[in-house]
């Protein structure tokens, strides 16, 4: 299947303090909900719309839900820019400069994450065909609570990307 990730691509474990402790498969970090590092990028138009997609089927976190940023694992020793780069490529065929907005933890019964946020401004053109998008919408920042509300959603982006967005 296009797309799916490797269940024996390595992950780094972090401790509490964010220091890499060991190092798993991503099948055994997802098994045992291990901290990891993981990246999101939201996508802003000039008009302040958010580009709001929908997860395949086969993901293996929240599979099907609606997604307020692209991102995903960070490998191994990875850098985290070139992760969010990579992560932004395989899921919208884009190649553009990234502005940093954070870092913070997210943690619930599914997944432990830190995670690094990072902003991409561009209208497209993208390229959905890596298999991990299902469709996508631009949804203005002034409507996405209302929109985000009768919908499915991956609660780590709202957590941590949406405040960091001007959206009332």
């Amino acid at each position: 299947m296009i797309g799916v990730p490797a269940s024996d691509d390595q992950v780094d474990v972090l401790d509490d303090a964010g220091n890499v402790i060991d190092t798993v498969t991503r099948a055994e970090m997802r098994r045992d909900n291990l901290r990891h590092r993981s990246v999101l990028i939201a996508v802003l138009n000039d008009n302040d719309e958010l580009l709001v997609h929908r997860r395949a089927d086969w993901k293996d976190l929240w599979p099907g839900a609606w997604d307020v940023a692209f991102g995903g694992v960070v490998g191994a020793g990875e850098a985290w820019i070139v992760a969010a780069q990579r992560e932004l490529d395989e899921e919208t065929g884009m190649r553009i400069e990234l502005g940093y907005l954070g870092e913070e933890t997210y943690e619930d019964d599914q997944v432990r994450e830190l995670a690094r946020i990072y902003l991409a401004r561009t209208a497209g053109p993208f390229d959905f065909s890596g298999g991990e998008v299902v469709e996508a919408v631009w949804v203005p920042l002034t409507e996405l609570r209302d929109w985000l509300s009768s919908r499915s959603v991956c609660p780590d982006g709202v957590a941590l990307v949406l405040p960091r967005l001007d959206w009332p």
